[in-house]
């Protein structure tokens, strides 16, 4: 268990610093915006260096992002676990590192801006997805998300996400112009179909488990946390008695479930249905 969580750790480190150098190497270079809160902070670096005598060689964003994360990890900070909130600070200090210690990079990786949108894009969308699959976020609207998620339920954080981008690439066309903006949202739209092939916790799972073994529910219960609901059935064939349960989980479980019903009962016949709609008392996890 405690190897796991170092990995889980190793694994928050490692994609904070993948996020951030699809920035450094590909989109920052190329004049073109992250999005969201370091988005926003791009911006404002972008507003000091024109306005205020700092070297050039100087980046401020990931500092920048970390002072626009700290009024976020106070609102969120007694509504969601302790664990999520470090592993998601650690994410947060390792892309302010990142960024402030490298010397800023004035030319982009490649000549054209459509190959660093999507270059940019795949390796920061993987960090960000690493990053969630260990338990943590990158910062940002995510920490939103999760505090929304675990106090308001019917709150939409993709609206308020949306909403936020649009003032933000709205700024951006005026400030810059109207094509490195597109690109931008390209960048937006690439990196987060990436973080969600990569991330796939948050995609609700049912399952149906007809089993002899009357344990297995518990087993579930217990070392998923999640609720079961069984009834005792008959196999239309040999006319036996069965259990079955029903659960509901997110994608990430699965693995541990098929773990937790091959040891119990290994003739036990699964089906699963990815992508469903679930309310009620369905814990969110990330």
């Amino acid at each position: 268990m405690e190897n796991n969580r170092v990995f889980l750790y190793l694994q928050v480190i490692f994609g904070s610093v993948l996020f951030a150098l699809g920035l450094y190497f590909f989109i920052t270079p190329s004049g073109l915006n992250s999005g969201g809160i370091i988005g926003f902070a791009q911006l404002f670096d972008y507003f000091i260096q024109s306005f205020v005598n700092v070297p050039v060689s100087l980046d401020l964003t990931g500092i920048i992002n970390m002072a626009l994360n700290i009024p976020l990890f106070m609102l969120a900070f007694r509504s969601i676990s302790k664990e999520f909130c470090f592993k998601t600070l650690l994410s947060v200090v390792v892309q302010m590192l990142t960024l402030s210690l490298l010397p800023r990079q004035m030319t982009p990786v490649m000549d054209d801006v459509l190959s660093n949108v999507i270059f940019g894009a795949i390796v920061g969308g993987f960090g960000i997805g690493l990053t969630l699959r260990s338990s943590g976020c990158a910062g940002g609207m995510d920490i939103l998300g999760v505090y929304f998620s675990k106090t308001k339920p019917n709150f939409s954080v993709g609206k308020l996400s949306i909403f936020l981008n649009i003032v933000l690439f709205a700024i951006c066309a005026v400030v810059f112009d109207v094509q490195s903006t597109l690109y931008s949202i390209i960048f937006v739209l690439i990196m987060y179909f990436v973080c969600d092939k990569v991330h796939y916790q948050n995609i609700n799972m049912t399952a149906f488990i007809f089993t002899k073994k009357a344990e297995l529910k518990n087993e579930i219960m217990t070392r998923t946390g999640r609720g079961v609901t069984y009834w005792i059935g008959k196999g239309a064939y040999t006319d036996n008695d069965l259990y079955i349960l029903y659960t509901a989980l997110n994608k990430y479980e699965i693995r541990r479930l098929n773990k937790i019903v091959k040891e119990i009962d290994p003739n036990a016949f699964i089906t699963l249905s990815e992508g469903q709609k679930i309310s009620g008392g369905f814990e969110k996890r990330l």
